[in-house]
């Protein structure tokens, strides 16, 4: 059958269907991984993500990413895995939430559940990512973000332990990892945040006065049983 043929071209959906924001988010994660491995140039990654909002079907989504590594085939961009400690598979975790940001603003903030693994995009655009107020179910947070003349910020509790790997071209990568003295929890969760910054701002720093307990608090009554 037809769909048969389709579906083992793409096991996600056959080519002649309506593409879904999932799709679209999929192909952005691909072309920003490109963008930071230097296999597109910033202008080809804009010509790609213009297309990107103006096709209809999953099949004219497939042909901007025809050229290009699928996740989990190459290792996109740095991860986890390059972090001291970290196993070498770590990087083939998948990304559990997207937050894309293309000449526009998203703020991810509130009583919210991280995903061990967050992927931001943002292209002449702001992305505010707070995790002041989340409720983490893992010890070990990543956010992998990819900035073109865009701003990226994002906050942590005080007592969380905040690392950075990344870089920028003729752009900003800071991370601010050390809170006031003795603020630091052994218990509360750690936050990676790698990042690539072209032409853009990348910024990750704690913020005073917000401290979480959620985690240590879950720790502490489990080991008391």
């Amino acid at each position: 059958m037809l769909a048969d043929v389709d579906l083992e071209k793409n096991p996600a959906a056959p080519a002649e269907l309506r593409a879904s924001d999932a799709d679209r988010d999929r192909i952005a994660h691909i072309l920003a991984d490109a963008l930071a491995e230097g296999r597109l140039t910033a202008d080809e990654h804009s010509e790609r993500l213009d297309s990107l909002y103006a096709v209809k079907t999953v099949g004219e989504l497939e042909v901007l990413v025809r050229d290009l590594p699928a996740p989990g085939a190459v290792p996109a961009a740095p991860s986890y895995a390059q972090a001291p400690a970290a196993p070498a598979q770590a990087g083939q975790a998948e990304v559990s939430e997207t937050v894309v940001a293309v000449c526009s603003s998203v703020t991810r903030k509130g009583r919210w559940r991280p995903g061990a693994h967050t992927r931001v995009v943002s292209v002449l655009g702001d992305v505010t990512v707070d995790l002041t107020e989340a409720v983490f179910e893992q010890q070990v947070t990543e956010i992998n973000v990819t900035s073109v003349l865009g701003n990226v910020e994002i906050l942590v509790p005080e007592n969380v332990t905040l690392r950075g790997y990344g870089s920028g071209v003729l752009g900003n990568f800071e991370v601010h990892g050390e809170g006031r003295a003795g603020t630091i929890d052994p218990n509360a969760p750690v936050v990676i945040v790698r990042g690539f910054a072209l032409l853009g701002n990348i910024e990750a720093r704690p913020k005073l006065g917000a401290r979480l307990v959620d985690l240590a608090l879950k720790l502490r009554k489990h080991l008391e049983r």
